[in-house]
């Protein structure tokens, strides 16, 4: 899986800085050898087909589809609303995603995302993959806050690469049997193992002990956030491991 991630992403940085200024460069698709590996599009670069508002069967209007690219213009300022998920539901998944996030712009990718009256967000329900403007933001942040952490519980490590604002990034997830790995660029830059003790001793201590429905599922959404700033995304794709 860490050889996959990583030709991927060499894959995706260099047919980035061919398209960059190639209007007509192709993203958002799946090679022969991907089908057969059980690789599946979560976006199809023209439509938000598979994708629903939270606590919602439409897609808010905040989000749009141009030119290959699933678009955020981050409309409402508050994060508890606007978020939009999938319609289907994963356990064990490798994800693989590109993102760009603007100046001064917030955001995340979430996963194990449930619904429900008792939820305003998906934030309140999914462990979140961060993005953030680490060097635009106007405070200063904590490690947990930066891009790449497990939001709130797990920091980056020192060999994070972050292309800047206005750039393209490369992430992969991985979450098979309650190990979770993720990746930024083509390093590994988190890894930790769901509902352990120190996940538990981490969350005991952070924002989540007061939201009983945080990680509460083995299984639901990929989310991603609208956090009142503008982000983008392409070449989402997805393959279960369970």
């Amino acid at each position: 899986m860490k050889i996959f991630c990583i030709l991927l992403v060499t894959f995706v940085i260099s047919t980035s800085l061919q398209g960059q200024n190639d209007s007509k460069a192709e993203y958002n698709f799946l090679t022969k050898k991907e089908i057969r590996r059980g690789w599946m599009l979560l976006f199809d670069g023209h439509s938000l087909n598979g994708w629903k508002g939270y606590n919602s069967e439409q897609v808010f209007s905040c989000w749009s589809v141009s030119n290959g690219e699933l678009i955020c213009k981050g409309e409402g300022g508050s994060v508890t609303a606007g978020d939009i998920i999938t319609n289907s539901d994963f356990g064990d998944f490798e994800l693989s995603i590109d993102w760009k996030i603007a100046n001064q712009g917030n955001s995340g990718i979430f996963y194990h995302v449930i619904e429900g009256a008792a939820y305003q967000a998906a934030y309140e329900t999914g462990p979140e993959y961060q993005l953030i403007d680490d060097a635009g933001w106007p405070d200063k942040l904590a490690g947990w806050q930066t891009s790449g952490a497990d939001y709130a519980m797990y920091p980056p490590g020192k060999n994070k690469i972050l292309n800047p604002a206005g750039e393209w990034n490369h992430t992969c997830i991985i979450y098979n049997n309650h190990q979770v790995r993720y990746w930024l660029n083509g390093k590994k830059i988190v890894e930790f193992m769901a509902y352990s003790p120190d996940w538990q001793q981490k969350k005991s201590i952070s924002k989540w002990k007061d939201f009983p429905g945080y990680a509460i599922s083995e299984k639901g959404k990929i989310g991603l956030q609208n956090h009142g700033s503008g982000v983008e995304f392409r070449n989402i794709k997805i393959r279960k491991l369970d």
